[in-house]
C-alpha cells in the first residue's frame, strides 16, 4: 500500500495529465494537431511566466498577491509609454521592467522594513497599483488615436518590433512560449542548483533555524520578491504586446491562474515545495484542461469552479498523501 501511494504522491498529476491528453487526442482529433498544441502553449505561457514570480516568493514562506495588479500596471505603464507619449519598443520594454521593479521595491518594504506579513502586505501593494494603473489613464483604457485632451489625439502607436513579442514566431514557435523556456529554466537552476535557491528554500522551511545557519534571512526574502516582481513584468510586457493596447484590469485573471499553476506543481513528482518544473506542468495541466473543455463546448462559466476543483484536489493530493508516504532514513556509513 505505501508503494502505490508513493507513486500516486509522486506521478498522479503527470497520470492525469497525459490520460487528459490521450482522451481529448482520441475523442476530438483536432486536438492533437501541431497548431492546437502551439494554442495551448501560447495560451498558457504568460501565465506560466507570472507563475514562476508567485513560485519564487513562495520559496521563502511568502505568497506574492500583487502579481495580478503587477501585470495590469506594467501593460497600461508600457502602452502609455508607446501611444501616448510616442516612445520605442526599447523605451517601453525598459518602462515596463521598471514598472515590475517599483512593485518589488513596495512589497520589499512593506514585507522586510515594515515588517508587515506578506499576504497583507501584498495585498495593500495590489489595490495600490491597481489604482495606479487607473490614475495614470484617468481611467480609461489606451489605445492608438485616443483623445488627450485640447481636441488632440494620442500621437504614438504599438511598433510592429515590439507586438512581435506577443505575436511573433521563431521557427513556428510563439515568441512568449520561448521566454517561457528560458525563464523556467533560469529559475529551475537558481533555485535547485545554486547556494541562493537553497538558502531561499532554507528560510522557507524553517526561518529561524536558517538565521542560525548564518543566511541573511531578510536580504534573501528582499531578493525573492524583487525577482518575482521583475519576472512579473516581463509576463505584463508580453501581454500589452499581445493586447497592442492597454486595457483597464488587463491582469486581473492572472493571480487566480498563477496561484494555481504554482500550487499544483506541488504535487508534480511529489516535490511538495514550490518548483520551476512542477509551476509549468501545472499551468500546462490547466490549459489542456481548458483547451479541451473548449472543444467538448463546455461553458465558459464553468471554468472557476473546474479550476477551483482541481486546486483544491491538487491540494488534498500535496498535503494528505505527503503525510502517508514513507520518508527514507539516511543511509549509514559502514
Amino acid at each position: 500500500m505505501n508503494s502505490l501511494t508513493r507513486l500516486a504522491y509522486r506521478y498522479g498529476l503527470l497520470a492525469m495529465l497525459t490520460g487528459l491528453i490521450v482522451w481529448f487526442s482520441a475523442a476530438k482529433p483536432r486536438f492533437r494537431t501541431w497548431d492546437n498544441s502551439l494554442i495551448i502553449l501560447q495560451s498558457v505561457a504568460i501565465v506560466a511566466i507570472v507563475a514562476l514570480g508567485v513560485t519564487i516568493s513562495m520559496t521563502v514562506g511568502g505568497f506574492d498577491l500583487s502579481v495580478g495588479a503587477n501585470v495590469s500596471f506594467v501593460v497600461m505603464v508600457t502602452a502609455m509609454a508607446m501611444i501616448r507619449y510616442d516612445l520605442g519598443g526599447w523605451a517601453a520594454v525598459l518602462a515596463g521592467l521598471l514598472a515590475g521593479l517599483l512593485v518589488a521595491i513596495v512589497n520589499t518594504l512593506l514585507v522586510i522594513v515594515a515588517r508587515v506579513p506578506d499576504l497583507v502586505a501584498t495585498l495593500g501593494s495590489m489595490f495600490i497599483f491597481q489604482g495606479l494603473a487607473l490614475i495614470i489613464t484617468s481611467g480609461k483604457s489606451v489605445s492608438v488615436g485616443m483623445p488627450i485632451g485640447g481636441g488632440e489625439t494620442a500621437p504614438g502607436k504599438f511598433s510592429d518590433a515590439y507586438r512581435d513579442l506577443g505575436n511573433g514566431k521563431v521557427l513556428s514557435i510563439p515568441v512568449p512560449v520561448i521566454f517561457l523556456f528560458v525563464l523556467a529554466v533560469l529559475v529551475y537552476v537558481f533555485l535547485a542548483h545554486t547556494r541562493w535557491g537553497r538558502a531561499l528554500y532554507a528560510i522557507g522551511g524553517n526561518a529561524a533555524a536558517a538565521r542560525l545557519a548564518g543566511i541573511p534571512v531578510q536580504r534573501y526574502r528582499a531578493l525573492a520578491y524583487v525577482l518575482s516582481g521583475v519576472i512579473t513584468s516581463i509576463g505584463g510586457i508580453l501581454l500589452s504586446a499581445r493586447l497592442g493596447r492597454g486595457d483597464i484590469g488587463a491582469g486581473n485573471a492572472y493571480l487566480l491562474q498563477a496561484v494555481a499553476a504554482a500550487l499544483i506543481g506541488f504535487a508534480v513528482l511529489g516535490a511538495n515545495r514550490p518548483n520551476a518544473f512542477g509551476t509549468v506542468i501545472g499551468a500546462l495541466f490547466v490549459g489542456v484542461l481548458f483547451n479541451g473543455l473548449t472543444m467538448f463546448n463546455v461553458p465558459y462559466y464553468a471554468q472557476d469552479f473546474i479550476q477551483g476543483a482541481l486546486l483544491v484536489l491538487t491540494l488534498v493530493v500535496t498535503y494528505t498523501l505527503s503525510d502517508r508516504v514513507p520518508r527514507r532514513r539516511p543511509r549509514r556509513n559502514a
